[in-house]
């Protein structure tokens, strides 16, 4: 974030670098190869410094888009999903994207498509985490005798004496 400031500011002095030139009568060729900008950029730059556009001039006060959520409403989202999916309604405490999405839209009347839905997950500083499923029924002795004695005795073994 304090890069994209930083950038936006050299960005704004060199558009008023290019001003100060035109105020001292050089031609767009010259600002073009003294700032080392294309003319494309500095024609238009004089032609908003003509015609009085110092906001133009001035840029962007940001890089990108503007942010879709607010603060406000991210807080809020991550209140939601902090209650768990249950609490949502869901049988499950597992959140989806498309789960997600369909909650980011009941609360901010923003839509977001599922598969897009991890950006918003992101920003919050949320990551992705996956469950692990283990069968109610696992019998972890049992699995420990068929590893030790039963998948011994059924694995294939090299043979001797030759290749494959």
């Amino acid at each position: 974030m304090e890069r994209g400031i930083r950038r936006l500011q050299r960005l704004r002095k060199r558009r008023e670098r290019a001003v100060a030139l035109f105020g001292d009568g050089e031609r767009q060729a010259a600002v073009a190869a003294t700032l080392r900008v294309s003319r494309q950029s500095v024609s238009r730059w004089y032609s908003d410094w003509l015609n009085g556009d110092s906001a133009a001039i001035q840029g962007a006060s940001r890089a990108g888009r503007r942010r879709r959520l607010s603060t406000d409403q991210v807080q809020q989202i991550r209140a939601k999903l902090l209650q768990g999916a249950k609490a949502q309604g869901y049988a499950s405490d597992l959140w989806t994207l498309p789960r997600v999405a369909t909650l980011i839209e009941a609360l901010t009347m923003v839509h977001y498509h599922p598969g897009h839905v991890w950006r918003v997950l992101r920003q919050m500083g949320w990551t992705l985490q996956r469950p692990s499923f283990r069968a109610k029924e696992r019998d972890e002795e049992a699995i420990g005798h068929w590893k030790g004695r039963t998948w011994v005795e059924v694995k294939k073994t090299p043979k001797s004496g030759g290749h494959g």
